[in-house]
């Protein structure tokens, strides 16, 4: 079995959440939920997420009008 990594900072997943059977790290996690809509940083997370999330799913993925 393939050692997960965090789909934000590609580290190995030793802690953290996984969502839809992608890691991101604890460090990551609290970071993100830190931040401040329009920091350069949240848009960093943001793509980051997407780009991974949508990559396995092939299409635009739309949850209750939000919009990744």
């Amino acid at each position: 079995m393939k050692k997960q990594s965090c789909i934000i900072c590609g580290k190995p997943l030793t802690d953290g959440i996984i969502v839809n059977g992608k890691g991101i790290c604890k460090s990551c996690e609290e970071r993100l939920i830190n931040l401040e809509p329009g920091n350069d940083f949240y848009e960093y997370y943001k793509e980051s997420i997407r780009k991974n999330m949508i990559q396995t799913r092939g299409a635009e993925y739309n949850c209750q009008n939000y919009h990744l």
